[in-house]
């Protein structure tokens, strides 16, 4: 039976029963105390009885807060970086709602909101998806007593895959100009990654110990999937890695294929070429084309060559043919030649 009290501020319910927590909550009035009371009461007679004032206190930047703490921490240092970019942004929008108020309605708007500033659909699917793993967790793990996770009724963007080819004179100028930049770097990973399809973070974290010309074939072991994958090399791409790897310029005691100048900390990393880069399309008038492109031309080459989406999965590590279909675009004029070589 529930105990009553009353307050400076109205009413108090307080409820105590053997095998479970006590339960208090004020009210303004004493009707609405009992109310409260008898339906805990019956919930708990029933075992269904789930707890929301978790829920209801915390709120959305603190629930986010805790989610970077012991979630975002977890993963990948460049999942961590977007999706602490993504944290930043949705505090500042959604920051003021506990997890209890945030409703699908409020949750469309938030969508239509990104929509509306150019966002493309996949960075909107990205930002509800990240707020739908926050919910899932604080449901799982938090016991917040989080009955739905409203995330889950709001409808995402469509999905739409980038179908950019490069022209053949797009190609042609693009390697060109790469190969006459300065730190000939650029050049041999621009050409790497025409000819394997490899992402630009795997090309340029690669180690010496990776690459293996004697078999011909490029060890990768922290991939965007974390599955390792090896990665065949046609002779362009073994000419092009035997040539970074004989770099004359390579410091004796860096094992990295593709090094950058030291840091703050005396600390080689990685060549970043990301300015360089941005500068070079730019220049050529493919301000449009992204370096992930290069691994969609990649891809769709070696189908176009023939290889089978078993075949061409081992190379790209895509692990299902859904994705895969994703980053291939045949032309059609391929295609036509394709058919008159069958027709022989």
């Amino acid at each position: 039976m529930a105990t009553l009290v009353k307050t400076p501020r109205g009413w108090k319910a307080v409820i105590r029963k053997t095998g479970w927590p006590t339960q208090a909550k004020s009210f303004d009035t004493k009707r609405t105390a009992e109310q409260w009371a008898r339906q805990v009461e019956v919930d708990m007679e029933k075992g269904v009885y789930i707890d929301r004032a978790g829920s209801t206190k915390l709120s959305i930047e603190q629930a986010l807060d805790r989610y970077e703490a012991s979630v975002t921490i977890g993963k990948k240092p460049s999942t961590q970086k977007g999706e602490r970019g993504f944290i930043r942004q949705a505090k500042v929008e959604l920051g003021q709602y506990s997890l209890a108020a945030l409703t699908t309605e409020i949750l469309a708007k938030y969508r239509d909101g990104l929509t509306a500033r150019g966002l493309s659909g996949d960075t909107v699917r990205l930002k509800l998806a990240l707020l739908s793993n926050l919910y899932n967790v604080a449901m799982r793990e938090w016991g917040l007593g989080l009955v739905r996770n409203p995330v889950a009724l709001v409808s995402k963007p469509r999905c739409t895959a980038r179908d950019r080819r490069l022209k053949t004179d797009e190609l042609s100028k693009l390697v060109a100009q790469s190969v006459k930049h300065s730190n000939p770097m650029l050049g041999w990973i621009v050409q790497i990654a025409l000819e394997t399809g490899m992402r630009s973070g795997e090309i340029t974290g690669l180690r010496l110990r990776q690459v293996d010309t004697d078999r011909r074939v490029v060890r990768l072991s922290d991939t965007k999937n974390d599955s390792a994958r090896t990665v065949p090399m046609t002779r362009e791409a073994l000419a092009l890695f035997q040539q970074a790897l004989d770099n004359p310029l390579r410091p004796k005691d860096c094992d990295l294929v593709f090094f950058g100048d030291p840091g703050l900390d005396g600390q080689r990393r990685a060549y970043n070429f990301n300015k360089v880069w941005t500068t070079l399309k730019t220049n050529l008038g493919l301000a449009n084309l992204r370096f992930h492109d290069l691994r969609h031309e990649a891809v769709s080459r070696l189908v176009e060559k023939g290889l089978g989406d078993q075949e061409v999965a081992a190379i790209s590590g895509h692990k299902s043919m859904q994705m895969l279909k994703r980053y291939t675009h045949l032309r059609a004029e391929d295609l036509v030649k394709r058919l008159d070589e069958v027709q022989r």
